[in-house]
């Protein structure tokens, strides 16, 4: 592996603009590709240089390999950084990338392809001796088979596409009565979406809280955890709020989680950043649910807890620098990520237009990452996140408080934003007294 000079970054928006300032911080160049509907985009003529890719239409754009792999060849990269979306986890994208001697900053492609279906990565978990709830033993063929092994498991059970994500090809089924038709309602919808109709059965967990390890594997063996988040606020398996550490777990339980996900790094032998999802019961016993094989959106708050910069050691990993030692990394105090996005902040639907006033809070210990400004308008091609909010204090009351007070000061007009919803869950004393899970917001009527 060789020192990298000259990355292109194959995505758009507030991850962009994120990649940017630590290539350049790291004395590297940094490329953009843009489309034409992000021909306004301001975070352009901080990049070295700045290519159109395509149109409007992210199939015409950012997921046009052809036309990234072109422009990184013609600006003279030698690396390519996906950030999460898009082609991030694109296993053909990775093969055709070391096929230019283009380095990918990400895992190898056949670790993807080992993580990417859900019902193989549930069974090499197993062998690695993490925890899996327990469910099917790959795929199901059809709704006969789900009826009996429904039966063997015990309902309520979910129903998931193999290939799936995004919440996205997923069935909960209580009773025998809805079984097959939900099975074949869900196979239409893996296909549709996917590509790939296959589905597998788990045990449902009744009132989970999702929690997830970051982790990073170098190619010399070495594997760390930047410790755990709590993604339980979240509305149809969309994240919206995200924390670092989890007080939900103890010391003790906290210690088990992160073994966990770092003897599973050092399984798979993977290789640059991670994360490994769980589903946490009632008696706060975890279960494995899947791993993201690229960088999270809520990474940000690791970072905060941790002082860490971590893209800055995906490209150290992909250049075959050792990560540092675990002892080495001291997690800190409480980190909160807050996602905005162009959306109503009642009934979540998207609000485009063009951004008429925007004043964006600061102070100690306060991070936003967006791209978004005054005049800016917001392209419909896209999702509709438009920024996140991070604060960081010595504890979660504390860092609830800066939270608050930063919501506050926010001052966006032009488009309806949900900055709105975020102020209210501040105040909300569920929220407040970690007394929530993942459907909480299922049944928030605030």
């Amino acid at each position: 592996m060789a020192e990298i000079k000259r990355i292109l970054i194959a995505n758009r928006g507030e991850i962009a603009l994120r990649a940017i300032r630590t290539i350049k911080e790291m004395g590297k160049e940094a490329v953009a590709v843009y489309s034409t509907g992000d021909k306004e985009a301001s975070y352009l003529r901080f990049a070295d240089a700045a290519i159109c890719i395509g149109g409007s239409k992210s199939a015409d754009s950012y997921l046009n390999i052809p036309a990234i792999i072109t422009a990184a060849e013609v600006s003279g990269c030698d690396a390519i950084f996906p950030g999460y979306g898009f082609l991030s986890e694109n296993q053909t994208f990775v093969e055709i990338c070391a096929h230019h001697q283009l380095t990918f900053i990400g895992p190898s492609v056949e670790v993807m392809q080992m993580m990417s279906d859900k019902s193989k990565a549930k069974q090499v978990m197993a062998e690695a001796g993490v925890p899996t709830i327990p469910g099917s033993d790959g795929t199901v063929s059809d709704g006969e088979e789900a009826k009996k092994l429904a039966k063997t498991i015990g309902y309520p059970v979910i129903l998931k596409a193999s290939a799936g994500g995004g919440g996205r090809g997923m069935r909960v089924v209580e009773d025998e009565s809805y079984i097959e038709n939900a099975f074949l309602a869900c196979e239409a919808e893996a296909l549709s979406a996917f590509g790939d109709g296959a589905l597998y059965m788990e045990k449902f967990i009744l009132n989970p809280r999702h929690i997830e390890v970051q982790v990073m594997g170098d190619a010399h063996g070495n594997a760390i955890h930047i410790g755990e988040r709590d993604c339980s606020m979240q509305r149809r398996h969309q994240k919206l709020i995200e924390e670092s550490p989890a007080i939900l777990l103890d010391d003790i339980q906290r210690k088990a989680l992160h073994a966990a996900a770092v003897q599973a790094t050092k399984h798979l032998g993977y290789q640059n950043a991670g994360t490994f999802e769980f589903l946490v019961d009632k008696n706060k016993d975890y279960y494995f649910m899947e791993m993201n094989t690229r960088l999270q959106v809520e990474h940000c708050v690791s970072e905060e807890v941790s002082g860490l910069d971590i893209i800055e050691w995906m490209i150290r990993v992909a250049e075959g620098e050792a990560l540092p030692t675990q002892e080495s990394i001291k997690l800190q105090g409480h980190a909160i990520e807050c996602r905005i996005t162009a959306e109503d902040p009642v009934s979540f639907l998207p609000s485009p237009g063009k951004i008429q006033h925007w004043i964006a809070p600061g102070g100690k210990d306060v991070r936003i990452d967006s791209h978004a400004f005054m005049g800016y308008t917001i392209p419909t091609h896209y999702d509709s996140m438009i920024g996140k909010l991070i604060v960081w204090a010595p504890t979660r009351k504390q860092a609830i408080a800066k939270m608050q007070r930063a919501l506050d000061e926010f001052e966006v007009s032009g488009i309806r934003t949900t900055i709105d919803f975020h102020r209210r869950m501040m105040r909300n004393q569920d929220f407040r007294s970690n007394n929530f899970d993942t459907k909480y917001l299922e049944n928030y009527k605030g």
